[in-house]
């Protein structure tokens, strides 16, 4: 191995020496000085952007042995991650004050989670991706069942008390379906390996284009690994899991599983679908029909009956995917690029979404009903008008940025040939309507609660200013579209 090798994985290093660094120095740590850890996790997120950055433009290439490359559309989708990641934290800090849950585990988890996500989104091998996965999942089955847990302790439960019960059940879910999941996905990568001889992903897309006759085997390999894709996805029918741990994870840990992973899963998905399999299309694509149709259909319409509205995102996330899923089958170029505009501006949505459940929450209290909503343009103008801006783009309302990505995933499907399932994609998108506008119905129509709680708190200005930079950020990448558009296209054309 080169020294040039290790320059191209400068970000990947970085991570890892810096969350191990915080980890030792926060044993070290008081409460009064806890923020050294939040300062020196976003210092990484920086730096890792920085590192990152220098790195555009200087593939494809590989290293370690063609277990591990580095391409434009790695390379953008780790930016992104970082973006995200810095905010999530930004968000995050109130909440983890305020519920008495200002621990350096959380910042620490997330970041070895985002170094398994920058592993994954630059696989080149079914091993590395594996690597990946598991680096990036097992530290939000450890968050979603501790951090709520630590933080309860405002009278309503014994001081040694360590584990909420919704959270419990949601992480036991997470985890023991994530292990099933990972399970299907080494199974079919054993096949593909007794088939193939190999866990290269360019050796085993090399084997698929000389066969003229594709194995048995590697059908029932790709049918497990799709498996494990659609699950990282919260795809239907592997969905189950979804509504549960994002309404018993605290707000900060869904904040944080909502945006980040989703980006991780779409490197995945084309590492698995464009990489590899991308000669044996027309069997995969049948199935990512019928799992996008079946996603939207279960996530539109069982939102429309949630009064908890990170449930209700729950299941809109799920229709989401289903939307997702068909740009990655109009591909190449313009599906693929599609899909990628798509699943950024989705993670930024629902960054701003939870976001605002993060800054209405307050000490003993999670702002998390619907009609916890009610009034709250009378009482929260600002907070109410940013998250009208979130909901109409996840409607897919112009000028906001999810009409654009909608509408980049539609154009892509027509040209495809697949008119009759953009009409189907617009029929679900109107259900979807429904619960969105409801919500902004009860914050601007409906009456304030007449008593609000003792601990309630205007909402700070530091925590406006972020939900504006949010809800704006919506709204301009509405109006001037084209920047990430070509930016998403330029990364696959050198790709393919």
């Amino acid at each position: 191995m080169s020294s040039h090798e290790f320059y191209l994985v400068v970000p990947e290093i970085w991570m890892a020496s810096m969350a191990s660094l915080i980890l030792i120095v926060d044993l070290y740590l008081t409460e009064k000085t806890r923020w050294v850890t939040y300062c020196l996790s976003q210092i990484t997120l920086i730096a890792a952007f920085y590192f990152t950055g220098s790195l555009m433009g200087q593939g494809p290439t590989t290293a370690f042995y063609e277990t591990f490359i580095l391409d434009d559309v790695g390379n953008i989708l780790k930016l992104f991650i970082f973006i995200f990641g810095f905010f999530v934290f930004m968000y995050s800090r109130k909440y983890l004050e305020e519920h008495n849950a200002n621990r350096g585990e959380y910042f620490v988890l997330c970041l070895f989670s985002i170094l398994g996500m920058m592993v994954l989104v630059s696989a080149r091998s079914f091993l590395t991706l594996y690597l990946g996965l598991e680096l990036f999942a097992l530290p939000i089955y450890a968050l979603v069942a501790w951090v709520k847990g630590s933080s309860l302790d405002f009278g309503l439960s014994s001081p040694k008390s360590r584990l909420d019960p919704l959270s419990s059940e949601a992480a036991m879910k997470y985890f023991v379906m994530g292990a099933m999941a990972s399970c299907m996905l080494l199974y079919g990568v054993s096949l593909l390996y007794g088939v193939t001889g190999s866990f290269g992903i360019a050796e085993i897309s090399g084997f698929l284009r000389q066969e003229t006759e594709i194995p048995l085997a590697v059908l029932f390999g790709l049918m497990f690994i799709l498996v494990g894709l659609a699950f990282k996805f919260g795809a239907v029918p592997f969905h189950m899991w979804i509504p549960d741990v994002y309404q018993g994870s605290p707000t900060a840990v869904t904040l944080f599983i909502s945006t980040l992973p989703k980006l991780a899963g779409f490197g995945m998905a084309i590492r698995i679908l464009l990489d590899t399999f991308h000669d044996l299309s027309p069997h995969w694509q049948e199935l990512m029909i019928i799992m996008a149709i079946l996603s939207m259909a279960v996530g539109n319409i069982a939102a429309i009956a949630q009064s908890n509205l990170k449930r209700m995102l729950a299941y809109s996330t799920i229709a989401h995917m289903g939307f997702l899923f068909l740009g990655l089958l109009a591909g190449p170029e313009s599906g693929y690029a599609a899909a990628l505009v798509y699943v950024i501006i989705y993670a930024l949505m629902a960054l701003g979404a939870f976001g605002i459940i993060i800054a209405l929450s307050y000490r003993g209290f999670e702002f998390e009903n619907i009609e916890d909503f009610k009034g709250l343009a009378k009482r929260e103008p600002w907070i109410a008008l940013m998250m009208m801006f979130i909901l109409l783009s996840l409607t897919g309302i112009p000028p906001f940025a999810g009409f654009y990505a909608k509408f980049l995933v539609l154009n892509a499907l027509i040209h495809a040939g697949y008119v009759w399932l953009a009409a189907v994609a617009v029929l679900f998108s109107v259900i979807g309507a429904y619960y969105y506008l409801r919500v902004i119905k009860v914050m601007f129509f409906d009456e304030p609660k007449t008593a609000l709680p003792l601990q309630y708190q205007k909402v700070s200005k530091s925590a406006v200013a972020l939900v504006a930079i949010n809800g704006f950020a919506v709204l301009l990448l509405g109006i001037f579209p084209a920047f990430i558009f070509d930016l998403a296209v330029s990364a696959f054309v050198r790709h393919l």
